[in-house]
């Protein structure tokens, strides 16, 4: 073999890599498909260090770096990959499965099998996958602390659903008393009751002052001594009770849930103090602050998902296509059928729905698309899903072109027929 078929093999080599969490399986393919090498890394300094050896011998290089296929876009290895400037691919394992059946039939799996079907995949379809986007350090420390932060609402929930769950059980009295609070157990008021009277017998035991001192302590600062009277009259009530013993032990079960949900709901706090604190810092928070219904947190939310690579996203499209706010159609032969999208960014969806229902009361353009939506057919998700929809495209053009939001610019009113002049 010459050197020029040496450097062509050399220039299109592509790597593949079947991560694990204390090994790492590579493998190396040049354009023909031929197996150049393979390596079995660990999971540390030492192994990234044999992995870049191994692509320096079939000619990676810093003005060409050879483009490396992993199943996942977190983890060391992959951010220790980024860093060096080459193109990283995060494949979906269900793709990488069905590429699998075009090089056996026989189902057989290993991890090196693996790893070289990953390199084949960016020998073949490279164009069809798009690599991790290069946001910026502040962009990815946004990204990390937003999510954060959503996990630990979820979390708070979950807690919510659990202590409600068990109060039902043993505590009516305590449901009834916060039903009408827009945050039920989540109040500071209801998680300070319950901190000094975890069951309905002292409950019907605290005094007035041990109510007020509660209620003041939770951080209410009007109507203190209506509050403390409508509490008494609620736990002195006569309500069904369990026998005392099983009441007691359940009471130091509530204790246990409401010490998770006081964590978890600390957590929440803090995380978004922060996380607001170091979105503001982005270039890009007064662009994505400016559109209605898009506060501190929401637009940090936003910009962890959609990241600040401009080149992401070449058309408002991909970016809706990736939301999952675009309608998708299926045809096959006569029948054609448009729905919304399943395979989407779970994240952005989310913090879509509350932006689009935020949005309502904060521009009267949206909310006259959304009538107008709702007037044509739509029902209530799917008019919100298509107000998602358009509002992210003007995102896009906002941060594409650097501009602000524009109200008569984003929702110019449709032309109306002119009059007819009277004879």
């Amino acid at each position: 073999m010459d050197s020029d078929d040496l450097k062509e093999r050399v220039v299109n080599a592509t790597c593949g890599i079947d991560w694990a969490e204390d090994h790492h399986d590579v493998a190396v393919v040049d354009s023909d498909a031929r197996l150049l090498g393979k390596l079995r890394i660990s999971d540390d300094a030492t192994g990234f260090q044999d992995l870049l050896r191994l692509l320096a011998e079939h000619g990676d290089s810093p003005d060409d770096p050879i483009p490396v296929a992993i199943e996942t876009s977190r983890g060391l290895l992959v951010a220790c990959l980024r860093a060096s400037g080459r193109r990283v691919y995060a494949i979906n394992p269900l793709a990488v499965a069905r590429y699998r059946d075009r090089h056996a039939v026989s189902r057989k799996k290993s991890d090196h099998q693996d790893a070289v079907v990953l390199a084949n995949i960016l020998r073949t379809d490279a164009s069809q996958h798009r690599p991790l986007p290069s946001d910026t350090d502040l962009a990815k420390a946004i990204a990390v602390l937003a999510r954060a932060q959503q996990d630990a609402v979820w979390d708070r929930t979950r807690a919510h659903n659990r202590l409600r769950s068990h109060l039902r059980e043993y505590y009516p009295a305590l449901l009834a008393a916060f039903a009408g609070k827009r945050e039920r157990l989540l109040a500071r008021e209801a998680r300070a009751i319950l901190a000094i009277a975890p069951t309905p017998a002292e409950a019907a035991r605290l005094t007035r002052n041990q109510v007020r001192s509660a209620v003041t302590r939770s951080g209410r600062q009007r109507r203190i001594e209506a509050e403390t009277d409508r509490l008494l009259e609620v736990f002195r009530r006569t309500w069904l009770r369990q026998p005392a013993l099983i009441e007691k032990a359940m009471g130091r079960q509530t204790l246990a849930l409401l010490a998770q949900l006081d964590a978890v709901c600390q957590a929440c706090d803090d995380l978004a103090h922060d996380t607001e604190e170091l979105f503001l810092q982005h270039p890009d928070a007064e662009i994505i602050t400016s559109f209605p219904g898009l506060a501190t947190l929401t637009g940090a939310r936003i910009l962890a998902e959609i990241g600040d690579d401009r080149t992401r996203f070449g058309r408002a499209g991909d970016l809706k296509a990736y939301a999952g706010s675009a309608p998708i159609t299926r045809e096959s032969g006569k029948s054609r059928r448009v729905t919304h999208r399943r395979i989407k960014n779970s994240r952005l969806a989310a913090v879509g729905r509350h932006w689009a229902f935020a949005a309502l009361t904060a521009s009267r353009g949206a909310h006259a698309h959304y009538n107008r939506r709702r007037k044509s057919g739509d029902r209530y998700h799917a008019a919100l899903r298509n107000l998602f929809n358009r509002m992210l495209g003007q995102l896009h053009h906002c941060l594409t072109s650097h501009q602000t939001f524009d109200e008569a610019i984003a929702f110019n009113p449709p032309a109306q027929p002119p009059v007819a002049a009277a004879a």
